[in-house]
């Protein structure tokens, strides 16, 4: 738990107010919480790991139309006990969910912060996702769509629109453009 702390202590949030308030909940979630990486801890939330996937060329990035949720999403999902390191737990969901064949990368950076709402649904209430967001570079174009998605699309910010793409995608992205600068 303190590499993670450590981690999110560390991202490259600049002055994104979004960002900032995300990293201090989820830096309140790791310190204050006996299991803050159990899906089955609702108050306030756990971890999640998500994947920012670019293109093999950079410009677009891979979105999944999520079964559950009905929009378009990066894909990540829940931290399991078999999760060496933690951006291990999003390469893995991405792999699952996409069938993404990401280049190797020993230490994928965190480019993004976001905690979210997810809505109830059966004996889980509504909770809070506390998700950390780390790159990869997709080797090839080539995806599988799962059994949790309804569709998969590599998407260049000009198309953000035509998928809806939520603000915490466009922020990540945004936040990715300007750490390579």
């Amino acid at each position: 738990m303190a590499d993670v702390t450590a981690l999110v202590e560390a991202a490259p949030l600049g002055s994104d107010g979004e960002a900032c308030k995300s990293r201090e909940l989820i830096l309140m979630l790791l310190a204050a919480s006996p299991e803050p990486f159990s899906r089955w801890q609702f108050t306030p939330g756990h971890i999640t790991c998500t994947g920012l996937v670019v293109s093999p060329d950079g410009r677009r990035v891979l979105l999944v139309h999520h079964r559950r949720l009905g929009r378009w999403l990066l894909p990540g999902g829940h931290v399991e006990p078999e999760d060496a390191a933690i951006w291990e737990a999003a390469r893995r969901e991405v792999t699952e969910e996409t069938g993404a064949d990401l280049a190797p990368d020993p230490a994928p950076p965190l480019v993004s912060l976001d905690v979210h709402g997810i809505p109830a649904k059966g004996l889980e209430p509504y909770h809070l996702h506390h998700d950390l967001i780390f790159l990869f570079r997709a080797r090839s174009e080539g995806v599988e769509i799962s059994p949790e998605s309804r569709a998969l699309a590599w998407s260049a910010p000009a198309d953000f629109n035509r998928y809806d793409v939520p603000g915490n995608v466009r922020r990540a992205w945004g936040r990715l453009l300007h750490q390579r600068r």
